[in-house]
């Protein structure tokens, strides 16, 4: 008896002449369609990229970032300091050598209190874009060692958090403050918050100095730190005042934000945002390998850049 070949049909002949390498691309399941930039998904990822790129920049900006520019800002102030005080030139008043008023970020003191190890150049003006380079001393105020109190802020987290060590200062530990006038020795009698009794007022002759910076939780404050310190040695002279504290701007005051820096961030971020759609433009024609390789260190770069500026804007003693 004859048996008859079994009928192929054509679509299965097809299949088997296939390669392997064929048939398996044949088995994958179809990609999905690239969304397109007309789509509202398609800007939506962009800002969820932007807004995350922000996120981590924040957080790389506090942890790490602010404190290496800290350090650096606090050599390059040391040495700008040095060589002031070998020329005797170093600012002893609101006016400079010149006559002109001290410019901000001007470094005329360095503050040592070996207590808790802290050894800081001060730089005058409390903005929140000075405060980042280290210690501020308050313009409206005199400088450390003149008669009348001297006021020096700094931040507690951030930036290197020069001040976050106040909390275990001691009654009785000793601050020691070199401006062009020579080192004054303090010593802390004193440690207040807001809306606390302030200190009786001084007598002719003699000179205070003030330390402020964040009190409560880090990066989360609830108020300011005051610590008072008395002159132990001998006051020295006071130069003429230009101006009061009453001319001081709000941005130099204790917990104040400086609302011209929201500007530079605001035209950073727009950059973050146009890198992150660019980043989507190009994976749609790279891939997404060879795009994320390229994009991810311009839009972290520009994301550090605006979280630097995040850091100005805010109250400036975080």
């Amino acid at each position: 008896m004859s048996h008859a070949a079994p009928s192929v049909s054509p679509a299965a002949a097809a299949v088997g002449r296939l390669s392997p390498a064929r048939l398996a691309a044949l088995m994958q399941p179809p990609r999905p369609a690239p969304v397109s930039i007309r789509d509202g998904r398609w800007w939506a990822g962009a800002v969820l990229l932007a807004i995350s790129a922000l996120i981590v920049a924040l957080a790389v900006q506090i942890s790490f970032a602010s404190g290496l520019q800290h350090a650096r800002d606090q050599a390059v102030g040391y040495d700008e300091l040095r060589t002031s005080l070998a020329k005797a030139v170093t600012p002893v008043g609101q006016l400079d050598y010149e006559e002109k008023m001290v410019a901000y970020g001007t470094p005329v003191a360095l503050l040592e209190i070996p207590s808790i190890g802290l050894r800081e150049v001060v730089s005058q003006g409390t903005t929140g874009t000075v405060l980042r380079s280290g210690p501020g001393h308050s313009a409206d105020t005199v400088m450390p060692g003149q008669e009348g109190t001297s006021t020096i802020l700094g931040r507690q987290a951030s930036y290197g958090g020069p001040f976050n060590s106040l909390t275990r200062l001691a009654i009785g530990a000793e601050i020691t403050v070199t401006t062009g006038q020579g080192a004054q020795t303090f010593t802390v009698f004193g440690t207040r918050k807001a809306g606390d009794p302030l200190p009786s007022a001084l007598a002719a002759g003699q000179s205070r100095l003030e330390l402020v910076t964040a009190d409560g939780p880090a990066l989360l404050p609830n108020g300011a730190l005051y610590i008072d310190a008395q002159l132990t040695t001998k006051a020295v002279t006071t130069p003429a005042f230009q101006f009061s504290a009453l001319a001081l701007p709000e941005a130099d005051k204790p917990m104040a934000m400086d609302p011209s820096a929201w500007i530079g961030v605001f035209f950073s971020m727009q950059w973050v945002v146009l890198a992150s759609l660019g980043a989507l433009w190009l994976r749609r024609r790279w891939g997404a390998w060879q795009t994320w390789i390229v994009s991810a260190p311009v839009i972290l770069a520009l994301a550090i850049a605006t979280a630097d500026g995040i850091g100005s804007a805010l109250p400036n003693l975080i």
